[in-house]
């Protein structure tokens, strides 16, 4: 893997000569566990100094993984749906929130995840609601807030900054693996083209520079391919106008 960097060099030298700052942050979603991966992301994080907000999903989270976050300072724990079960009909999109079960059972889902996780992790936990495959209906969107959640954290630009009243979206944009395909690192000069879209859209004022830009991982399944382009990415847009952002305790 040789990826030809220069495009990005170009887009972020540009943005340098605008006076402009990107905000830049992490979600690694499906974590339940300590494991050797999740050593690594949490090193490669610390080499950074970009955290990263880990998406625990709370019905199979451990008391281990608890005690394991609360040793540092680079794992933010945030709450990614309840059992990452799928509830989708055969043929349709996987999902867990959306509505192919009664609503009343979809948020009661929702405020299960927040309390478990509030329970394990405390203080550090973050009321960040990350939906499994990133879908959702509007229905339980709307249900968010008043279950404690501030932010709702799915995939793409997002349209508004508020998903609901007293709740922010603040989405990621950049996810590196070829789910379609062999599950591995998608081809680094598209990567890198992607990137520079969505850089310059912003700085052109097609999107929101507000939002931070999110760049998506999944520690558990990472190859060394992955892992190399992933350091390498976060590297550059932190040697550039990127400035890390971390999502907000609960007040």
């Amino acid at each position: 893997m040789n990826p030809d960097w220069h495009p990005l060099e170009v887009e972020l030298t540009h943005w340098r000569a605008a006076g402009l700052s990107l905000p830049l942050w992490w979600r690694d979603d499906d974590a339940i566990a300590p494991t050797s991966r999740l050593d690594r992301l949490s090193g490669l994080a610390a080499q950074l100094g970009l955290p990263v907000h880990l998406a625990v999903i709370p019905h199979a989270a451990t008391p281990a993984l608890a005690d394991y976050v609360a040793r540092g300072e680079t794992l933010i724990p945030v709450v990614h749906g309840w059992s990452h079960k799928n509830h989708a009909p055969v043929g349709e999109k996987k999902a867990e929130f959306r509505l192919n079960r009664p609503l009343d059972e979809v948020v009661a889902d929702a405020a299960a995840g927040l309390s478990c996780l509030d329970a394990l992790f405390g203080n550090t936990l973050r009321p960040m609601f990350v939906p499994p495959w990133n879908r959702i209906a509007p229905e339980v969107i709307e249900h968010l807030p008043s279950l404690g959640y501030r932010i709702l954290s799915t995939a793409t630009s997002r349209r508004t900054k508020m998903a609901a009243a007293g709740l922010e979206q603040v989405n990621t944009h950049l996810d590196p693996i070829d789910w379609r395909g062999l599950r591995s690192l998608i081809s680094p000069d598209r990567l890198i083209a992607q990137t520079v879209n969505l850089l310059r859209d912003r700085r052109e004022g097609r999107a929101d520079n507000a939002e931070p830009f999110g760049v998506l991982t999944h520690h558990l399944v990472h190859d060394q391919d992955i892992w190399a382009f992933t350091e390498a990415l976060l590297k550059h847009l932190l040697d550039g106008p990127a400035t890390p952002w971390v999502a907000p305790k609960n007040e």
